[in-house]
């Protein structure tokens, strides 16, 4: 029993020296041997291996399991206290990797390199913010000259079309143009001498005898002014074209007569509707005794010819609904209200361009 104890304790003391003198070649932060640290990594000890020794009756005795560890080199690889938290870290991602086929020499092969940090990555955007930008007025320059070379060329098509129109049609397209252009600015010289040399005056004496004329036809012949407002019209023209020296005087006296020819011969008026388009316009632009012994004819006439009418027909004659002005006379009551207007508006920006 003695000896036994004894030989048991032998071989423990065996084994703790040997580690103790193995010790000091596998610790990985002792400077004496670098090379034989290369050679014995952490992933080195796990190739060597030993044969575990075989279960003894000292070992069974004393109560130590030979198979606690596989080898003394793991041990020692597991065991160390100088392993770095890179190993730690590299265990733990073998760990997390899980079991596979390949061999442990290859594992650190298969590992993905980091990227490198993008250091400034707003230049990177930039950079294509202003690609992206100058793309776009690329394009819309492009879309810019697309567009004026389809107006264009729909311009140069419509000089076409209208250059052919005018070889055909050219003339009375020209003469119309032109009567257009006269009509325009024979508007605007009109306005223009309203506005600035109306005679009131004279277009109010205007309005009162041509008024006075119309009265006594339409007391004599309810109808005589809105049955002929184109000759009264007329008449009007021909009596501006006299005042503005359009019409020459033996011109003026033709137009009158045929006015008053074709009222009572061809229309079939009696004597009163017929000599009113020529008496107005004698009553408004002839000389003063020229109006007065027009005015005075035209009373005698129109008394002479309501004398002759019966009762009955008198009675008779329905009253006319509607009655409408002749357009010579709304034309110079325009004109006086354009040139009155007009001195009001002159006069108020005076005064107040003085206060």
């Amino acid at each position: 029993m003695a000896s036994t104890s004894l030989s048991t304790l032998n071989s423990l003391a065996m084994a703790t020296s040997l580690r103790l003198s193995t010790s000091p070649l596998l610790n990985p932060k002792s400077r004496s041997s670098p090379h034989l640290l290369r050679l014995f990594s952490s992933k080195a000890f796990d190739l060597v291996r030993f044969p575990p020794p075989k279960p003894s009756p000292s070992w069974i005795i004393l109560g130590v399991s030979p198979r606690r560890e596989p080898g003394f080199l793991s041990c020692v690889g597991k065991n160390g206290g100088g392993e770095s938290p890179e190993s730690d870290a590299v265990d733990e991602a073998d760990a997390a990797r899980g079991q596979s086929t390949m061999p442990e020499r290859f594992r650190p092969l298969t590992k993905e390199a980091p990227d490198r940090p993008v250091r400034w990555p707003w230049v990177v955007a930039l950079v294509f913010l202003v690609y992206a930008w100058r793309t776009v007025l690329w394009e819309l320059a492009n879309w810019k000259k697309s567009m004026l070379a389809v107006i264009g060329f729909f311009s140069y098509l419509f000089k076409l079309i209208l250059a052919f129109v005018f070889h055909f049609i050219g003339e009375p397209i020209t003469v119309l143009i032109r009567c257009m252009e006269f009509a325009l600015y024979s508007a605007r010289y009109i306005y223009s001498s309203i506005v600035a040399f109306a005679p009131v005056p004279e277009l109010t004496r205007i309005i009162l005898f041509t008024s006075t004329i119309v009265a006594i036809a339409e007391a004599t012949v309810p109808d005589s002014a809105n049955s002929q407002q184109h000759l009264l019209t007329l008449a009007g023209i021909i009596g501006f074209g006299a005042v503005n020296g359009f019409v020459p005087e033996l011109l003026f006296w033709l137009l009158l007569s045929g006015m008053f020819c074709y009222s009572h011969f061809i229309k079939k008026r009696d004597g009163v509707s017929a000599a009113l388009p020529s008496t107005a316009v004698l009553a408004a632009v002839g000389e003063p005794w020229v109006r007065g012994l027009a005015i005075a004819s035209y009373l005698a006439l129109a008394i002479v010819q309501y004398s002759k009418l019966s009762e009955e027909s008198a009675r008779t004659d329905a009253p006319v609904i509607g009655r409408r002005l002749p357009l010579p006379l709304l034309l110079a009551a325009l004109s006086i209200g354009i040139h009155l207007a007009a001195k009001w508006v002159r006069r108020r920006h005076l005064t107040w361009m003085i206060v």
